[in-house]
Protein backbone atom coordinates (compact mmCIF):
# COMPACT_ATOMS: atom_id res chain seq x y z
CA UNK A 1 0.00 0.00 0.00
CA UNK A 2 1.19 3.54 -0.86
CA UNK A 3 2.11 5.92 1.54
CA UNK A 4 -0.67 8.24 0.01
CA UNK A 5 -3.13 5.60 1.22
CA UNK A 6 -1.80 5.12 4.88
CA UNK A 7 -1.06 8.96 5.80
CA UNK A 8 -3.59 11.97 5.71
CA UNK A 9 -3.49 14.15 2.98
CA UNK A 10 -3.85 17.98 4.47
CA UNK A 11 -4.42 21.05 2.64
CA UNK A 12 -5.19 25.14 3.32
CA UNK A 13 -8.14 26.95 2.22
CA UNK A 14 -6.65 30.51 2.03
CA UNK A 15 -9.25 33.32 1.72
CA UNK A 16 -7.49 36.89 2.28
CA UNK A 17 -6.78 37.60 6.34
CA UNK A 18 -9.05 34.94 7.20
CA UNK A 19 -12.17 33.31 6.95
CA UNK A 20 -13.75 35.15 10.18
CA UNK A 21 -15.12 38.59 8.81
CA UNK A 22 -13.39 40.38 11.73
CA UNK A 23 -10.02 38.23 10.96
CA UNK A 24 -8.43 41.62 9.38
CA UNK A 25 -8.17 43.16 12.66
CA UNK A 26 -6.57 40.97 14.46
CA UNK A 27 -3.24 41.14 16.10
CA UNK A 28 -0.58 39.73 13.21
CA UNK A 29 -2.75 40.26 10.69
CA UNK A 30 -1.16 41.93 7.18
CA UNK A 31 -4.67 44.28 6.07
CA UNK A 32 -2.30 46.55 3.54
CA UNK A 33 -0.66 43.62 2.17
CA UNK A 34 -3.46 41.92 0.74
CA UNK A 35 -3.28 43.14 -2.43
CA UNK A 36 0.57 42.44 -2.51
CA UNK A 37 2.40 39.28 -3.84
CA UNK A 38 4.77 39.08 -0.93
CA UNK A 39 1.92 38.12 1.26
CA UNK A 40 0.55 35.16 -0.96
CA UNK A 41 4.46 33.92 -1.39
CA UNK A 42 4.66 34.26 2.55
CA UNK A 43 1.70 32.21 3.47
CA UNK A 44 2.48 29.59 0.14
CA UNK A 45 6.16 29.51 1.86
CA UNK A 46 4.50 29.03 5.37
CA UNK A 47 1.99 26.04 4.47
CA UNK A 48 5.02 24.27 2.62
CA UNK A 49 7.06 24.90 5.52
CA UNK A 50 4.60 22.40 7.42
CA UNK A 51 4.96 19.86 4.45
CA UNK A 52 1.38 20.88 3.30
CA UNK A 53 -0.01 17.98 0.12
CA UNK A 54 -1.66 21.66 -1.22
CA UNK A 55 -3.10 24.97 -0.92
CA UNK A 56 -6.44 26.14 -2.12
CA UNK A 57 -7.00 30.34 -2.88
CA UNK A 58 -10.70 31.68 -3.29
CA UNK A 59 -11.80 33.83 -5.82
CA UNK A 60 -15.62 35.26 -6.65
CA UNK A 61 -17.37 37.18 -9.59
CA UNK A 62 -18.38 40.00 -7.12
CA UNK A 63 -17.52 41.73 -3.94
CA UNK A 64 -17.00 39.67 -0.92
CA UNK A 65 -20.38 40.01 1.26
CA UNK A 66 -22.09 38.72 4.36
CA UNK A 67 -25.35 37.34 2.90
CA UNK A 68 -25.35 34.39 0.89
CA UNK A 69 -26.48 36.29 -2.43
CA UNK A 70 -26.66 39.69 -2.31
CA UNK A 71 -24.43 42.45 -1.71
CA UNK A 72 -24.45 44.29 1.59
CA UNK A 73 -23.25 47.70 2.68
CA UNK A 74 -21.03 47.02 5.80
CA UNK A 75 -17.39 48.60 6.01
CA UNK A 76 -15.77 46.38 8.11
CA UNK A 77 -15.52 43.65 6.12
CA UNK A 78 -12.00 42.93 3.87
CA UNK A 79 -13.65 43.99 -0.05
CA UNK A 80 -11.46 42.92 -3.06
CA UNK A 81 -9.65 40.28 -4.01
CA UNK A 82 -7.00 39.20 -6.65
CA UNK A 83 -7.04 37.05 -9.25
CA UNK A 84 -6.89 33.57 -7.35
CA UNK A 85 -5.11 31.94 -10.50
CA UNK A 86 -2.34 34.55 -10.90
CA UNK A 87 -1.68 34.36 -7.68
CA UNK A 88 -1.46 30.82 -7.86
CA UNK A 89 0.84 31.21 -11.25
CA UNK A 90 2.58 33.87 -8.65
CA UNK A 91 3.41 31.68 -6.11
CA UNK A 92 4.72 29.12 -7.95
CA UNK A 93 8.52 30.15 -8.61
CA UNK A 94 8.40 30.54 -4.80
CA UNK A 95 7.74 27.28 -4.00
CA UNK A 96 9.36 23.40 -4.54
CA UNK A 97 6.61 21.28 -3.52
CA UNK A 98 3.23 22.74 -2.26
CA UNK A 99 0.52 21.56 -4.73
CA UNK A 100 -1.46 24.60 -6.06
CA UNK A 101 -5.46 24.63 -6.62
CA UNK A 102 -7.05 28.51 -7.30
CA UNK A 103 -10.85 28.29 -7.31
CA UNK A 104 -12.15 29.08 -10.47
CA UNK A 105 -15.84 30.03 -10.90
CA UNK A 106 -16.62 28.41 -13.87
CA UNK A 107 -20.37 30.22 -14.52
CA UNK A 108 -19.98 32.83 -16.99
CA UNK A 109 -16.45 32.09 -17.96
CA UNK A 110 -14.80 30.08 -20.95
CA UNK A 111 -13.46 26.37 -20.80
CA UNK A 112 -10.58 27.58 -23.15
CA UNK A 113 -9.34 30.21 -21.03
CA UNK A 114 -9.26 27.92 -17.91
CA UNK A 115 -7.76 24.96 -19.50
CA UNK A 116 -4.25 27.32 -20.92
CA UNK A 117 -4.23 29.41 -17.68
CA UNK A 118 -3.62 25.73 -15.54
CA UNK A 119 -1.87 24.29 -18.13
CA UNK A 120 0.76 27.09 -17.70
CA UNK A 121 -0.09 26.58 -13.71
CA UNK A 122 1.07 23.24 -14.74
CA UNK A 123 4.35 23.91 -16.18
CA UNK A 124 5.44 26.97 -14.22
CA UNK A 125 5.00 24.94 -11.15
CA UNK A 126 6.54 21.79 -12.66
CA UNK A 127 3.73 19.44 -12.00
CA UNK A 128 1.54 21.12 -9.00
CA UNK A 129 -1.13 22.26 -10.63
CA UNK A 130 -4.53 22.46 -10.50
CA UNK A 131 -8.10 24.28 -9.96
CA UNK A 132 -10.87 24.03 -7.46
CA UNK A 133 -13.94 24.46 -10.06
CA UNK A 134 -16.75 26.07 -8.92
CA UNK A 135 -20.47 27.65 -10.18
CA UNK A 136 -21.95 30.35 -9.22
CA UNK A 137 -26.03 31.27 -8.66
CA UNK A 138 -25.86 34.74 -7.57
CA UNK A 139 -27.52 37.30 -9.52
CA UNK A 140 -25.03 39.90 -9.11
CA UNK A 141 -22.65 37.75 -10.50
CA UNK A 142 -24.64 37.19 -13.94
CA UNK A 143 -24.93 40.68 -13.77
CA UNK A 144 -21.45 41.23 -14.99
CA UNK A 145 -21.54 39.09 -18.07
CA UNK A 146 -25.36 39.74 -19.06
CA UNK A 147 -25.50 36.21 -21.32
CA UNK A 148 -28.12 35.03 -18.68
CA UNK A 149 -30.58 35.96 -16.40
CA UNK A 150 -30.54 34.37 -12.72
CA UNK A 151 -32.97 35.80 -10.41
CA UNK A 152 -31.36 34.25 -7.01
CA UNK A 153 -34.26 32.04 -5.00
CA UNK A 154 -37.51 30.62 -5.90
CA UNK A 155 -39.50 28.04 -7.21
CA UNK A 156 -36.60 27.34 -9.77
CA UNK A 157 -34.07 27.05 -6.88
CA UNK A 158 -33.52 23.09 -7.69
CA UNK A 159 -33.84 23.55 -11.50
CA UNK A 160 -30.69 25.90 -11.42
CA UNK A 161 -28.43 23.86 -9.30
CA UNK A 162 -28.88 21.17 -11.54
CA UNK A 163 -28.59 23.47 -14.90
CA UNK A 164 -25.38 24.67 -12.95
CA UNK A 165 -23.40 21.48 -11.85
CA UNK A 166 -24.50 19.88 -15.38
CA UNK A 167 -23.16 22.82 -16.89
CA UNK A 168 -19.96 22.60 -14.53
CA UNK A 169 -19.80 18.62 -16.08
CA UNK A 170 -19.35 20.15 -19.46
CA UNK A 171 -16.79 22.15 -18.74
CA UNK A 172 -14.80 19.82 -16.86
CA UNK A 173 -14.46 17.50 -19.58
CA UNK A 174 -13.95 20.21 -21.97
CA UNK A 175 -10.51 21.41 -20.22
CA UNK A 176 -9.71 17.61 -19.87
CA UNK A 177 -10.24 17.02 -23.50
CA UNK A 178 -7.92 20.39 -24.35
CA UNK A 179 -5.22 19.18 -21.63
CA UNK A 180 -5.21 15.79 -23.55
CA UNK A 181 -5.03 17.68 -27.35
CA UNK A 182 -1.31 17.72 -27.96
CA UNK A 183 0.23 14.33 -27.19
CA UNK A 184 3.16 14.16 -25.27
CA UNK A 185 5.72 13.86 -28.02
CA UNK A 186 3.59 16.91 -30.20
CA UNK A 187 6.80 19.10 -29.87
CA UNK A 188 9.71 17.86 -32.01
CA UNK A 189 12.08 21.04 -31.44
CA UNK A 190 14.50 19.60 -33.77
CA UNK A 191 16.23 22.91 -35.72
CA UNK A 192 18.54 20.65 -38.05
CA UNK A 193 14.97 19.94 -40.01
CA UNK A 194 13.10 23.18 -38.83
CA UNK A 195 10.15 20.77 -37.78
CA UNK A 196 9.13 22.07 -34.20
CA UNK A 197 6.28 20.22 -34.00
CA UNK A 198 3.84 17.54 -34.95
CA UNK A 199 0.91 18.72 -36.35
CA UNK A 200 -0.55 14.90 -36.71
CA UNK A 201 -0.35 14.74 -32.71
CA UNK A 202 -2.51 17.99 -32.38
CA UNK A 203 -6.04 17.06 -31.80
CA UNK A 204 -9.23 18.72 -32.20
CA UNK A 205 -11.32 17.71 -29.45
CA UNK A 206 -14.93 18.65 -31.32
CA UNK A 207 -16.70 19.02 -28.23
CA UNK A 208 -20.44 20.08 -28.89
CA UNK A 209 -22.98 20.28 -25.95
CA UNK A 210 -25.32 22.53 -24.64
CA UNK A 211 -23.24 25.12 -23.34
CA UNK A 212 -20.29 24.97 -25.22
CA UNK A 213 -18.91 24.23 -28.54
CA UNK A 214 -15.16 24.04 -28.91
CA UNK A 215 -13.27 22.87 -31.24
CA UNK A 216 -9.25 22.88 -30.34
CA UNK A 217 -6.43 22.14 -30.05
CA UNK A 218 -5.35 23.96 -26.88
CA UNK A 219 -2.52 26.59 -27.78
CA UNK A 220 -0.92 25.06 -24.78
CA UNK A 221 1.13 21.64 -24.88
CA UNK A 222 -0.04 18.75 -22.34
CA UNK A 223 0.68 19.69 -19.23
CA UNK A 224 3.47 18.00 -16.79
CA UNK A 225 1.03 15.68 -14.99
CA UNK A 226 -0.97 14.99 -18.04
CA UNK A 227 -3.91 16.39 -15.88
CA UNK A 228 -3.60 18.74 -13.59
CA UNK A 229 -5.72 18.18 -10.41
CA UNK A 230 -8.91 19.03 -10.16
CA UNK A 231 -10.61 19.68 -6.93
CA UNK A 232 -14.74 20.17 -5.66
CA UNK A 233 -16.76 21.54 -2.94
CA UNK A 234 -19.69 19.38 -2.39
CA UNK A 235 -22.63 19.71 0.36
CA UNK A 236 -25.32 17.78 -1.21
CA UNK A 237 -26.74 15.37 -3.55
CA UNK A 238 -26.46 17.07 -6.94
CA UNK A 239 -22.95 18.57 -6.12
CA UNK A 240 -21.74 15.04 -5.15
CA UNK A 241 -22.45 13.99 -8.20
CA UNK A 242 -20.92 16.14 -10.32
CA UNK A 243 -17.59 16.15 -8.14
CA UNK A 244 -17.24 12.29 -7.84
CA UNK A 245 -17.67 12.33 -11.83
CA UNK A 246 -15.34 15.06 -12.80
CA UNK A 247 -13.14 15.54 -9.29
CA UNK A 248 -10.31 14.49 -7.99
CA UNK A 249 -10.33 15.44 -4.91
CA UNK A 250 -13.98 16.35 -3.59
CA UNK A 251 -13.98 18.67 -0.53
CA UNK A 252 -17.14 17.83 1.85
CA UNK A 253 -18.60 19.23 5.46
CA UNK A 254 -20.14 16.47 7.33
CA UNK A 255 -21.44 17.49 10.77
CA UNK A 256 -20.82 14.57 12.95
CA UNK A 257 -23.04 15.31 16.14
CA UNK A 258 -25.28 17.53 14.23
CA UNK A 259 -29.10 16.46 14.45
CA UNK A 260 -29.97 15.33 11.23
CA UNK A 261 -26.41 16.25 9.40
CA UNK A 262 -24.81 13.41 7.63
CA UNK A 263 -21.98 11.87 9.20
CA UNK A 264 -18.47 11.27 7.39
CA UNK A 265 -19.25 8.07 6.60
CA UNK A 266 -22.57 8.23 5.15
CA UNK A 267 -21.08 10.83 2.92
CA UNK A 268 -18.10 8.72 1.73
CA UNK A 269 -20.17 6.26 1.19
CA UNK A 270 -22.78 8.40 -0.89
CA UNK A 271 -19.66 9.09 -3.26
CA UNK A 272 -18.73 6.01 -3.52
CA UNK A 273 -21.82 4.70 -4.90
CA UNK A 274 -21.99 8.36 -7.27
CA UNK A 275 -18.54 6.96 -8.68
CA UNK A 276 -19.48 3.38 -9.27
CA UNK A 277 -22.40 4.81 -11.06
CA UNK A 278 -20.00 7.48 -13.21
CA UNK A 279 -17.53 4.54 -14.36
CA UNK A 280 -14.77 5.31 -11.71
CA UNK A 281 -12.83 3.52 -9.57
CA UNK A 282 -12.86 4.71 -5.67
CA UNK A 283 -9.36 5.14 -5.76
CA UNK A 284 -8.98 7.71 -8.30
CA UNK A 285 -10.83 10.50 -6.47
CA UNK A 286 -9.92 11.31 -3.01
CA UNK A 287 -12.31 12.70 -0.15
CA UNK A 288 -10.94 15.69 1.85
CA UNK A 289 -13.18 17.04 4.84
CA UNK A 290 -13.48 20.80 5.36
CA UNK A 291 -13.11 22.50 8.35
CA UNK A 292 -12.94 25.82 9.56
CA UNK A 293 -10.21 25.96 12.64
CA UNK A 294 -9.66 28.27 15.57
CA UNK A 295 -6.94 27.20 17.28
CA UNK A 296 -5.34 28.02 21.08
CA UNK A 297 -2.78 26.44 23.21
CA UNK A 298 -5.84 25.91 25.69
CA UNK A 299 -9.40 25.53 24.31
CA UNK A 300 -10.63 28.50 26.34
CA UNK A 301 -7.78 30.51 24.73
CA UNK A 302 -9.12 29.59 21.32
CA UNK A 303 -12.75 30.17 22.08
CA UNK A 304 -11.88 33.69 23.77
CA UNK A 305 -10.14 34.37 20.55
CA UNK A 306 -13.34 33.35 18.42
CA UNK A 307 -15.62 34.86 21.08
CA UNK A 308 -13.39 38.36 20.12
CA UNK A 309 -13.95 37.83 17.05
CA UNK A 310 -17.40 36.95 16.78
CA UNK A 311 -17.94 40.17 19.06
CA UNK A 312 -16.15 42.93 16.76
CA UNK A 313 -18.11 41.67 13.83
CA UNK A 314 -21.38 41.73 15.58
CA UNK A 315 -22.37 38.24 14.90
CA UNK A 316 -21.43 34.86 16.19
CA UNK A 317 -19.63 33.50 12.78
CA UNK A 318 -20.50 29.79 11.11
CA UNK A 319 -20.00 28.23 8.22
CA UNK A 320 -21.00 25.79 5.38
CA UNK A 321 -18.16 23.55 7.55
CA UNK A 322 -17.65 22.80 10.81
CA UNK A 323 -16.55 25.19 12.61
CA UNK A 324 -13.61 23.83 15.16
CA UNK A 325 -12.70 25.76 18.59
CA UNK A 326 -10.15 24.25 20.28
CA UNK A 327 -6.23 22.94 20.55
CA UNK A 328 -3.89 21.16 17.71
CA UNK A 329 -4.39 17.87 19.53
CA UNK A 330 -7.80 18.19 20.29
CA UNK A 331 -8.18 18.82 16.53
CA UNK A 332 -5.70 16.01 15.46
CA UNK A 333 -8.24 13.94 17.90
CA UNK A 334 -11.30 14.66 14.99
CA UNK A 335 -9.23 13.99 12.26
CA UNK A 336 -7.88 11.07 13.58
CA UNK A 337 -12.02 9.75 14.72
CA UNK A 338 -13.32 10.91 11.05
CA UNK A 339 -9.84 8.97 9.23
CA UNK A 340 -11.51 5.76 10.63
CA UNK A 341 -14.77 6.68 8.74
CA UNK A 342 -13.33 6.88 5.66
CA UNK A 343 -12.00 10.23 5.03
CA UNK A 344 -8.81 10.73 3.35
CA UNK A 345 -7.64 14.24 4.91
CA UNK A 346 -8.72 17.48 5.50
CA UNK A 347 -8.69 21.02 3.55
CA UNK A 348 -8.51 23.36 6.65
CA UNK A 349 -9.69 26.98 6.68
CA UNK A 350 -7.49 29.08 9.36
CA UNK A 351 -10.34 31.31 10.91
CA UNK A 352 -7.34 34.36 11.50
CA UNK A 353 -4.24 34.43 9.46
CA UNK A 354 -1.62 34.62 10.50
CA UNK A 355 -2.32 32.92 13.48
CA UNK A 356 -4.35 29.64 13.15
CA UNK A 357 -2.21 28.69 9.47
CA UNK A 358 0.93 28.63 11.84
CA UNK A 359 -0.33 26.84 14.74
CA UNK A 360 -1.34 24.48 11.98
CA UNK A 361 2.04 24.29 10.85
CA UNK A 362 3.79 24.51 14.18
CA UNK A 363 1.69 22.51 16.20
CA UNK A 364 -0.98 20.62 14.27
CA UNK A 365 1.79 19.41 11.64
CA UNK A 366 3.94 17.44 14.65
CA UNK A 367 1.36 16.45 16.62
CA UNK A 368 -0.09 14.41 13.87
CA UNK A 369 3.69 13.51 12.68
CA UNK A 370 3.97 11.47 16.24
CA UNK A 371 0.75 9.46 15.79
CA UNK A 372 2.40 8.41 12.15
CA UNK A 373 -0.66 10.04 10.20
CA UNK A 374 1.59 12.62 8.46
CA UNK A 375 4.36 12.67 6.57
CA UNK A 376 8.02 14.17 8.13
CA UNK A 377 9.19 15.19 4.38
CA UNK A 378 8.14 15.74 0.83
CA UNK A 379 8.68 12.72 -1.61
CA UNK A 380 9.81 13.72 -5.25
CA UNK A 381 7.03 14.07 -7.22
CA UNK A 382 3.83 15.75 -8.79
CA UNK A 383 0.94 16.44 -7.04
CA UNK A 384 -1.04 13.43 -8.62
CA UNK A 385 2.03 11.51 -7.30
CA UNK A 386 1.48 12.64 -3.66
CA UNK A 387 -1.94 11.50 -4.16
CA UNK A 388 -1.03 7.93 -5.56
CA UNK A 389 -2.59 8.25 -9.16
CA UNK A 390 -0.82 7.62 -11.85
CA UNK A 391 -0.44 9.71 -15.02
CA UNK A 392 -3.39 9.40 -17.18
CA UNK A 393 -2.83 8.19 -20.79
CA UNK A 394 -3.56 10.93 -23.99
CA UNK A 395 -7.21 9.91 -24.97
CA UNK A 396 -5.97 10.69 -28.30
CA UNK A 397 -2.69 9.02 -28.60
CA UNK A 398 -2.61 5.86 -30.92
CA UNK A 399 -3.62 2.83 -29.15
CA UNK A 400 -5.74 4.41 -26.35
CA UNK A 401 -9.68 4.74 -26.32
CA UNK A 402 -11.58 7.78 -26.04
Amino acid sequence: MSPAATTLHLGVALEGAGWHPAAWRQPGARPTELLTARYWVDLARSAEAGLLDFLTIEDSLSLQSSRAIQHDRRTDMVRGRLDAVMIAARVAPSTEHIGLLPTALVTHTEPFHLSKSIATLDWVSQGRGGVRLQVTGKPQDAAHFGRRQITGSGDRAGDLTSELFAEAADYAEVIRRLWDSWEDDAEIRDVATGRFVDVDKLHYIDFHGKWFSVKGPSITPRPPQGQPVVAALAHSEIPYRFAAGSADIVFVTPYSDAAGAASPAEIVAGLRRQQTTAGRDPDEVAVLADLVVFLGAETDEARSRKQAMDAAFGHTYRSDALVFVGTPAELADLMEEWRGAGIQGFRLRPGAIPHDLELVVTELVPELQRRSLFRTAYGPGTLRDRFGWARPANRYAAGVGA
